[in-house]
């Protein structure tokens, strides 16, 4: 049980920035955008709960003031007709360089930021099914960022299955033009969506970051693009890129439980996750262009 403890501990920030990635694929636009956001949100996070004493304030604060922003990106950008994914990516460029900047001028270094003293919480036990048998124990005693990235999921499949509004977005990725037709604005949907992966994203960087006990910069470490390939890895589906990140979270495990065998460069140990994204990024695309065949599909007929 140790081991599914850190497993899921691990697992739970990509679980959330692959989710709200996957929102603004279904909805038409990919926002590559979440690495930015999840050092912003690390950032953030952290410098609000040293000021209020509350980690929780911390993620709030941090997520909501990135959910704003990214609606804002994605109104900015819907209006001037610029280039969704140059502004996307010049989120990512940016952040690195505002961080470190706020982190000089208010702390005095761009270096490790350590804790001022507010307490992280520990794990939450669930009384009510803490003693079933074969359930209780798996499902009981995770931390906080457990069950926030689990609530997300069911919450994320919910309402894309089951919803109108759900069926909206996907109508509105899938054909922009159709909905129109049918008086939905998929631009609003577009929007919307890029804001839910803003928030998801600046709450999974600072989770990451009380999870490791301090902000380091660059502590998020590419698994911002590393959530973009498990939306894909995952078929775009909520229960794949959850199933995704859990793969690439036992990856991650496995590269760390390496390093201290020695024998390989840390550099090859650190490399491994991102190597593997990239390999099942690969294998999946494969997989997805080969799948029509594999159902008989006639392309004369499409």
């Amino acid at each position: 049980m140790d081991f599914l403890d850190r497993l899921f501990s691990t697992a739970s920030p990509l679980i959330l920035a692959s989710t709200g990635a996957l929102l603004t694929e279904l909805a038409g636009v990919l926002g590559i955008f979440v690495e930015g956001f999840m050092s912003a949100g690390a950032f953030f996070g952290w410098l609000i709960a040293g000021w209020t004493g509350s980690p929780l304030c911390g993620i709030t604060a941090a997520a909501a003031a990135a959910g704003l922003a990214g609606w804002a990106l994605a109104r900015g950008v819907r209006k001037t007709h610029a280039n969704p994914y140059i502004a996307a990516l010049a989120v990512n460029i940016a952040a690195g360089g505002v961080t470190n900047t706020l982190s000089a001028l208010i702390f005095g270094t761009k270096g490790v930021l350590r804790n001022p003293g507010f307490t992280i919480p520990g794990r939450i036990h669930i009384p009510l099914v803490e003693n079933l048998p074969g359930l209780g124990p798996l499902v009981s005693g995770r931390s906080p960022a457990v069950y926030f990235s689990w609530i997300t999921v069911i919450a994320a499949a919910f309402f894309l299955g089951y919803t109108p509004w759900g069926a909206r977005l996907r109508a509105s990725g899938l054909s922009a033009e159709a909905v129109k037709e049918r008086g939905i604005r998929p631009g609003l949907y577009w929007e919307q969506s890029w804001a839910a992966a803003a928030f998801l994203a600046a709450a999974a960087g600072a989770l990451l970051c009380f999870q490791v006990g301090a902000y380091t910069p660059g502590g998020v470490a590419g698994r911002g693009w590393i959530s973009l390939a498990a939306v894909y890895l995952g078929f775009r589906r909520v229960g794949g890129v959850f199933i995704a990140a859990l793969v690439f979270a036992l990856a991650e495990r496995v590269s760390q439980s390496l390093q201290g065998l020695g024998g390989l460069p840390a550099t090859v140990m650190l490399g491994l996750p991102h190597a593997l994204a990239l390999l099942l990024y690969v294998v999946s695309r494969w997989i997805g262009k080969r799948r029509p065949l594999a159902c008989g599909t006639n392309s004369n007929t499409a």
